[in-house]
């Protein structure tokens, strides 16, 4: 077994060596710094990880006990799915909420939405290696799980392995420059351990123009080995980063424009290129664990964990002024629709002038300058136009504490409690007055609704000075608070032939919202503290595993459970009231999973089926409503949906080094109810309406329902190393817009007319492929008795440079209720990158 086990170290050696420096799947790791669409894509990337419990020892006679079946990098289906992540892939078409992620044991995935911020820890990647990931309704150790899987994260300092790490890398992507390094001291003869890591990112100018990255991250952790049985340990890391995003738009501005990564939201400013839409993200994490060995056959494990601080998007706001967005639909061409030569006109100048198509910060420079007003005895420039922050502060702490026996030699015990509380304080704050001397926070929507009455155009009837200069709070000012408690107890039982386990779990949810200012359109239900509500939670899920030989498995799991609303999609409009939206209730999620795995020196083969239903989701939007000419917030709930299809991977050595390798994922993804919604508007306590959306068998969009991949690796003498990857993409829906799924949308309209089908059609995106390349070459060089290993790699994605690759899109929610022309609001879409590249030259000492 210990031979077994060095060859298949010896046989992984480049991409071990890759892991320990960073570099092997570094490119995949920059798309998950950009985004928290892309970031719960990679979630999923499994990592390699080595057993002792080697597959290929072939066959055993009955007498024996077979190994039990290996999960993580040497699955030729999950190792491949990072393939995938150009198409903003979801595994099973689960989103990010139903994936678990702790690190240190300390679970941080956010409460108020259930996604993981992978950016929190982005740029340490050689700290952050030391990774297990459970796809699906696999047993772990360490949790109960979700149905997505679940990530495990080690990065306790006597975890890390000795020595010095730094690595330099140059990419066309987000950004263009990184540095990194890092260094771990190991486990002292006194029982210490350090470890730290520092990384900086850059880049003035991304691949879309307008974008920029600017991003430090560290990493310190401190280990105590008290005695044999106890281990102490701290860890701490942060990541200041601010980055300017793209904006999606419509494709007749991307035409317009002679771009797919046309991007809206930038301008020059005296002759500088200024953003309009970025992030500033600082939530540092403090965790400290305590490792406690009872005795030989038993661990407690206990975490306690701390995190806060700020996530602000920047973005443009105004009062009483026209919309300053290059892409405005008004501003197109196809507003245009009674004057043929005006729409040729602006079809002219949009597609010719670079000016017509940026933000125009000159002209709200001068809107805001030429504005001298008098409010409450002030005089100067009142700006119009500003730079918003919208800043969301997050307090969050958690314990969690995990026991593992092994009962007899037949059965291991897991169980576990978790207690985590969360406090989302969102504001909105003056970054820029563009100009002006001053704003004033006031309610347009509130005003045009009653002009008679100016309290309803006050955020605050609290504050007298409604005054606001830059670093002032305005607008919105209130907070979303939770309390989680989650139990668990699973056990593990292995034979011969048959390995099975059941686990449970108990969870208690409950949360309110509280308002820190009285808002004159809502005074008596916008300040204070909303009603508090609880949400209780069962859950449990069983598995069995048939070991036909040391080679061969049959598996099928299963799972049912519950779980609690979140809380973003609890009230109506927690940005101005305590309103809870009608038929709020747990989430009902039933999942199975069943499958064949082969094993094999000479081949690996994985065939899986999957199901789940979910029913009785909710969700609320809030988006501008032409008709009511006020935001308007639409509450839906008994939302269902059922994914099911089939994953299939296999990889085959060929000849010396090179082996062949491919995946498949066939998948079908449905809404599978009728929704209700109710719709409000900001500046009423009355429902507008209540209608059902009949959106029963469209599909679920923003990812590929159906992936592929086939390649190619080669591990040759000399330590040089290659991949290339065919990867196509079909079946990916664009997201519906419920607003047109309902009798208001398609009343007047002749059933079955070219006009209702365009209402009621959902859009395919057709299908499409990418080719990508990464390789490189392991040194290894020595100076006196120390060796050193020396990585130099790259990769290359959409080899062929497509650059018409759409990765996902969303029809508008405006709609035209007048003329119900769809074309009025037409989708936005997002491109994939044309070809992209990542080289990294690392060095390990």
């Amino acid at each position: 077994m210990i031979k077994k086990t060095a060859r298949a170290c010896l046989t992984m050696l480049v991409p071990c060596s890759l892991l320990l420096l960073g570099t092997s799947r570094s490119y995949s790791q920059v798309k998950k710094d950009s985004t928290e669409l892309q970031e719960e894509i990679k979630s999923n990337i499994p990592v390699i990880v080595l057993d002792d419990n080697d597959a290929e020892n072939g066959s055993s006679s009955s007498g024996q006990s077979i190994s039990s079946i290996l999960y993580g990098g040497r699955d030729p289906y999950f190792s491949s799915v990072f393939n995938w992540s150009a198409a903003r892939f979801k595994i099973r078409g689960y989103d990010g909420s139903y994936t678990e992620t702790y690190i240190n044991g300390a679970p941080v995935k956010k409460l108020t939405n259930g996604y993981t911020s992978w950016s929190l820890w982005g740029g340490l990647n050689d700290v952050m290696r030391s990774r297990v990931t459970s796809n699906g309704l696999r047993p772990v150790d360490y949790a109960f799980g979700d149905i997505g899987g679940t990530n495990y994260i080690d990065t306790r300092a006597s975890k890390q392995s000795p020595g010095l790490n730094v690595s330099y890398a140059y990419s066309n992507r987000n950004f263009n420059h990184r540095v990194m390094a890092s260094w771990a001291s190991g486990m002292s003869k006194k029982g210490w351990a350090f470890a730290i890591s520092a990384s900086y990112r850059y880049a003035d100018q991304g691949y879309v123009k307008g974008t920029f990255y600017n991003g430090a991250s560290y990493f310190l952790s401190v280990d105590k080995k008290i005695n044999s049985k106890h281990l102490l340990s701290f860890t701490t890391f942060g990541t200041p980063t601010q980055n300017g995003m793209p904006t999606a738009a419509t494709q007749e501005a991307y035409n317009l424009a002679g771009s797919n990564y046309y991007n809206p939201s930038w301008g020059y400013q005296n002759g500088k290129v200024r953003s309009s839409n970025y992030y500033t993200i600082f939530q540092p994490y403090f965790i400290l664990n305590h490792e406690w060995t009872i005795s030989s056959t038993s661990n407690l494990k206990t975490s306690v964990s701390y995190s806060f601080g700020n996530r602000t998007r920047t973005t443009l706001d105004w009062y009483n002024s026209p919309d300053p967005r290059p892409d405005y639909y008004r501003n197109l061409p196809s507003y245009q629709t009674d004057d043929a030569a005006t729409a040729k006109l602006v079809a002219d100048r949009f597609s010719t002038d670079e000016y017509i198509r940026q933000v125009k910060w000159d002209q709200l420079y001068d809107a805001n300058r030429i504005n001298k007003q008098t409010v409450n005895g002030v005089t100067g420039r009142r700006s119009r136009y500003l730079l918003q922050d919208r800043v969301t502060h997050t307090d969050r702490a958690s314990f969690n504490s995990v026991y593992n026996s092994k009962l007899d030699k037949h059965a291991d015990f897991t169980a576990g409690i978790t207690y985590s509380i969360q406090k989302d304080h969102n504001y909105n704050r003056v970054n820029d007055l563009l100009g002006g001397d001053y704003y004033v926070n006031r309610n347009q929507f509130g005003e045009r609704s009653y002009p008679g009455d100016s309290a309803k155009g006050n955020p605050n009837l609290d504050d007298p000075n409604p005054i606001k200069r830059v670093g002032d709070k305005y607008g919105n000012d209130y907070s979303l608070n939770l309390n989680e408690a989650k139990a668990f107890m699973q056990t593990n039982f292995t034979f011969n032939h048959v390995d099975f386990f059941v686990a449970g779990s108990y969870a208690a949810t409950t949360m309110w919202r509280e308002g820190y200012a009285r808002n004159g359109l809502f005074p008596t239900t916008s300040q204070g503290k909303s009603q508090e509500l609880t949400f209780l939670n069962y859950s449990a899920k069983a598995g069995v595993t048939y070991k036909i030989d040391g080679r061969n498995y049959i598996f099928a799991n299963g799972s049912y459970g519950s779980r609690a609303p979140f809380i973003e999609n609890v009230f109506v409009s927690p940005r101005i009231r305590n309103t809870i939206q009608d038929n709020v209730r747990n989430e009902q999620v039933i999942s199975a999973e069943a499958g064949y795995v082969l094993n094999w020196e000479k081949l690996k083969f994985r065939l899986n089926g999957y199901y789940a239903r979910f029913a009785h989701a909710v969700d609320v939007m809030s988006y501008y409503d032409d008709s009511q000419q006020n935001f308007v917030n639409y509450a839906l709930s008994n939302i269902g949906k059922e994914n099911f299809g089939l994953e299939i991977g296999f990889e085959v050595p060929l000849y010396k080094g090179l082996t062949a390798k491919g995946a498949a994922n066939i998948g079908r993804y449905y809404y599978t109810t009728r929704q209700e919604a109710i719709v409000t508007v900001d500046n009423s306590a009355a429902v507008v309406a209540k209608e059902t959306v009949y959106a029963k068998n469209y599909r679920v969009g923003q990812t590929p329902q159906e992936a592929y991949s086939l390649g190619l690796n080669y591990s040759g003498k000399g330590n040089w190393f290659a991949n290339i990857n065919w990867n196509y993409y079909n079946s990916l829906w664009i997201d519906i817009n419920p607003v047109k799924l309902t009798d208001r949308a398609t009343e007047g309209v002749k059933n079955g007319s070219d006009q209702w089908k365009s209402i009621l059609k959902q859009q395919e995106i057709n299908g499409q492929y990418t080719v990508d390349f990464y390789g490189g070459k392991t040194f290894r060089v020595r100076t006196g008795r120390k060796s050193s290993t020396v990585v130099l790699s790259a990769g290359i994605n959409n080899l062929l440079n497509k650059r018409n690759l759409i990765t996902g899109g969303f029809e508008q929610l405006r709609f035209d209720y007048t003329d119900k022309n769809v074309n009025k609001f037409p989708p936005k879409y997002y491109y994939g990158y044309g070809i992209n590249y990542f080289i990294t030259l690392g060095l390990k000492l």
